[in-house]
């Protein structure tokens, strides 16, 4: 599907759609935020485990296995989606199970019966149902934003749902854990850290209640349905990897991205844990840590969207891989905090920009009526092999028997990532895509 412009719409309607897409970016960051990145994987290693290494390593096989699946399922409930024009219900439904799945959480104590089993299959579900709830949003952005905003928008995208991280990480300091010392809003029971669980509550309902509107104002617009079954999937993915010599730049893209992201993804799973493990920081401390990094994301995601519109979304990749690099070898050696808050800031300047621009580029290279089924490739290439970054970190740890040897791994993905995203011709990809979108009227 074409994308829509402010002359096609009303303009009230153009601004209440670009609202409402970028309103899912703040429903569902907290998930990221709290329960991946900074508050339920700390939880986690800390009171389900024998040790801090023990807890890190059964987090990294979770993160692993959730990356898996998002692999095998996204091309085809992609493909699914396009051509049974229901990429909005497919996103209903995936919102809607990782937020039950969200919630459960908060009632697995240590003390239950298999608990680590059972948390952390809990958990691959909410992180399943969030991701393959990522392909069907991000699939909306072409046709909802011009050719000459995509990057803005997709930027703005990004650095709103930092300032959700932000504002949800604040509620959970003050609500669920107390800060310097003082006694939490709620007064909730401490036993088996139950504070701290119930903060999954606290997730789900912010990504229920905040993704309404995107489930009211963008709706799937006219098109092509062809049948949404997995025999009509199946046959358009067999269609596509044909043509797939056609598409050699978008190709050169996403094994780029399979191979940084999985550095990506590994900061984003581990840096909670790292911070408390390697730097000895309490929750509230790294809940502090975590709202400085949102922070320093959400302005650097809205600062590099003007930037990619200007520059391309490869060299804004490059830019943000070059001292994403710097930032891992800092959190590596960093001889105290000062130089760890030093790369946690490199870390947020930089990292929203890099998925930001992701989003886009693979935006400007996805034809018209393919979006699902492209960002589907999309979601992918970005979990095909992120659970070698996470299971490398895990192995370095163990055999080194410290946390800084599994974070030095992180550093492979992104110098490798980059030299292959040199091969990519940005404006090539961009004109196969027209083509294609001609081709098919």
């Amino acid at each position: 599907m074409a994308a829509i412009t402010p002359d096609q719409l009303d303009q009230q309607e153009y601004r209440r759609r670009i609202r409402a897409w970028t309103m899912y970016d703040w429903a569902n960051s907290a998930f990221t935020t709290i329960v991946v990145t900074f508050v339920y994987s700390t939880y986690f290693t800390q009171a389900m485990t024998s040790d801090e290494v023990v807890g890190m390593t059964y987090w990294s096989r979770a993160v692993a296995i959730s990356a898996i699946l998002v692999a095998l399922l996204s091309p085809v409930v992609g493909a699914m989606a396009d051509r049974g024009g229901k990429r909005r219900a497919y996103l209903i439904l995936a919102t809607g199970v990782s937020v039950l799945a969200t919630a459960a959480l908060a009632f697995v104590a240590p003390s239950s019966s298999n608990a680590v089993l059972l948390s952390l299959t809990i958990f691959v579900v909410a992180n399943v149902a969030f991701e393959m709830g990522g392909v069907f949003y991000n699939s909306f952005l072409p046709s909802i934003a011009p050719p000459g905003k995509i990057g803005t928008i997709s930027g703005i995208g990004w650095g709103v749902g930092y300032t959700a991280g932000i504002v949800s990480m604040m509620l959970a300091l003050f609500a669920f854990v107390g800060f310097g010392g003082s006694d939490p809003w709620l007064a909730l029971p401490t036993e088996e850290g139950f504070n701290m669980r119930a903060v999954n509550l606290l997730v789900a309902g912010w990504f229920l209640v905040f993704s309404i509107p995107m489930f009211i104002w963008v709706k799937d617009d006219d098109g092509p349905v062809d049948g949404g079954g997995v025999g009509e999937a199946l046959q358009a993915l067999k269609g596509t990897f044909k043509e797939l010599g056609r598409y050699r730049e978008m190709a050169k893209f996403l094994i780029a991205r399979l191979v940084y992201n999985d550095g990506l993804v590994t900061i984003f799973a581990f840096g909670g844990i790292y911070a408390a493990g390697t730097f000895g920081m309490d929750f509230s401390e790294v809940i502090m840590f975590g709202i400085f990094i949102n922070v320093v994301a959400g302005l650097g995601a809205f600062l590099f969207g003007f930037v990619d519109d200007r520059l391309g979304g490869k060299k804004t990749i490059m830019i943000s891989l070059v001292f994403l690099s710097l930032a891992a070898i800092i959190a590596v050696f960093a001889p105290n905090r000062t130089w760890f808050w030093v790369s946690g800031f490199m870390v947020g300047m930089f990292a929203g920009p890099n998925q930001a621009a992701s989003r886009s580029l693979m935006g400007r290279f996805v034809p018209d009526d393919q979006e699902a089924e492209f960002f589907g490739f999309f979601a992918f290439s970005g979990k095909l092999t992120s659970f070698g970054g996470p299971i490398l970190l895990g192995m370095a740890a163990e055999a080194f028997g410290n946390q800084r040897a599994g974070v030095f791994t992180v550093l492979l993905f992104f110098v490798i990532g980059a030299a292959i995203l040199t091969l990519v011709n940005e404006k090539e990809g961009i004109r196969v895509a027209k083509a294609v979108s001609a081709e098919a009227g």
